[in-house]
């Protein structure tokens, strides 16, 4: 029966076509003449055949034979890197799969029947509170739960928040090109502050007109290196006297090595500083979560602009991470990977100042990635030596603002987070490969 339908539909059986008496049919195929009867009559009932007195059995005129299937040639899958050292995300084989399981399995068991109803688009209640508990002890985040509001991460909440800040935003003049262009589609016009050492001059503030100012203070990206104290007390100053806006990227703030983390900006003044987050960098990407800390006067326009609950987080991960929070299962994942970075941190710096110490390594103290500072016009071609290496890695020029201030710089930005352990010795030997030599060596 599959056979006809594919011969009907194909047009090799052309409308009108006279098929055998199914008792001839039955016979040729070794099969019960009600086997083949019963086929003719669904097919009769289906449209394909029509079936009339003294006219036998036809393949029905009226339907419209598809036309013959081509075969398309896909493009190959792009092939991965040999060597990935590119600072997209942390190492996917650490991921915690065992205790998220248990806390998935917990927090399945114990949620409300209205957890799988439409729920409240700030979030869930659950892991809101657990969220204010954790920032708190961990970051310095001064909140309450009506004030955090879940996300699928912090780009969806800078489209939320483009979407409703009053006029321009001020940008670090090196930083990731998709958050400017999230703030640009949300019709903000973009203003570039020099970054230096310490973090973004934040003392140009006043002259920008900007409403609001997006940083990456605990961790400046990707350049590294903290914001500087003065100029931390200096934004803060400015917001409460411009009744400006920060938006403080905490991207990677749970990974400081060499002394105590630095606590959030938010803390210092909840009403002037939105708080954003994720766990794209300390659990997966794959997860989607991030979420907001929010001044009060703000909440009402973000749910409103948040929309359709289409674009909502989902309900069963949220309950899921708030029973990871609560169990203390995040605070151990943290502890065991930022032993498992720092070790790649300290290999990366000592594979450099064996076998390439002209190049000058910065932003270490944090995070996942590290800046590797390159003489003037040597961007470029390191990169080509990088990918004839199989090496992916990065170079400082995406991430510069168009209208930064000039001289560009030149570098890589590299992640020691995203190799799989038994893979990042190798990636440490092709970049030192593909480094551009002392000045004065023979090449």
């Amino acid at each position: 029966m599959r056979a006809l339908r594919e011969a009907i539909g194909s047009g090799r059986l052309a409308p009108g076509t006279r098929l055998p008496p199914y008792r001839s049919l039955a016979k040729d195929l070794d099969l019960a003449p009600n086997t083949v009867g019963a086929a003719y009559g669904e097919l009769v009932a289906e449209g394909w055949l029509t079936a009339r007195q003294g006219s036998g059995t036809r393949v029905a005129r009226r339907g419209t034979p598809l036309p013959p299937q081509r075969t398309h040639r896909t493009a190959p899958p792009p092939r991965r890197p040999a060597h990935d050292l590119a600072p997209t995300s942390p190492d996917a084989a650490e991921f915690p799969r065992a205790a998220w399981l248990a806390a998935t399995r917990r927090a399945l068991a114990a949620a409300p029947n209205d957890a799988f109803g439409v729920g409240d688009p700030r979030g869930r209640l659950e892991l809101r509170t657990q969220l204010t508990e954790y920032l708190a002890r961990a970051r310095g985040v001064r909140t309450a739960p009506h004030r955090v509001v879940i996300c699928t991460g912090v780009a969806q909440a800078l489209s939320l928040l483009g979407s409703v800040l009053p006029g321009p935003v001020a940008v670090e003049s090196y930083g990731l090109d998709f958050h400017r262009s999230l703030l640009a589609a949300a019709g903000r016009d973009l203003v570039p502050l020099p970054v230096d050492d310490h973090g973004a001059e934040v003392l140009a503030l006043p002259a920008t007109g900007a409403a609001a100012v997006l940083l990456t203070p605990a961790h400046q990206f990707p350049i590294g290196g903290p914001l500087h104290p003065e100029r931390r007390a200096a934004v803060i100053d400015w917001a409460r006297t411009t009744g400006g806006l920060v938006l403080e990227d905490d991207y990677d703030g749970e990974y400081r090595y060499d002394r105590e983390p630095v606590g959030a900006l938010q803390g210092l003044d909840p009403d002037r500083v939105v708080y954003l987050g994720s766990l794209s960098k300390s659990l997966s990407p794959a997860l989607r979560l991030g979420w907001m800390v929010v001044p009060d006067h703000l909440v009402d326009a973000l749910l409103a602009a948040k929309g359709p609950r289409e674009l909502w987080c989902g309900a069963l991960e949220q309950l899921a991470f708030a029973d990871f929070l609560a169990s203390g299962g995040y605070d151990r994942h943290l502890r065991r990977t930022r032993q498992i970075y720092r070790r790649r941190r300290d290999q990366l710096v000592a594979t450099l100042a064996a076998h390439a110490p002209h190049i000058t390594v910065t932003g270490i103290a944090a995070g996942l990635h590290a800046v590797l500072e390159l003489p003037p016009g040597t961007e470029p071609e390191t990169l080509r030596a990088a990918a004839r290496l199989g090496l992916a890695v990065n170079g400082l020029a995406p991430y510069r603002h168009p209208d930064g201030p000039l001289p560009a710089r030149d570098g890589l930005v590299l992640g020691y987070g995203t190799p799989p352990e038994h893979a990042f010795t190798g990636a440490l030997q092709a970049l030192c490969l593909a480094l551009p030599p002392a000045p004065g060596a023979k090449g």
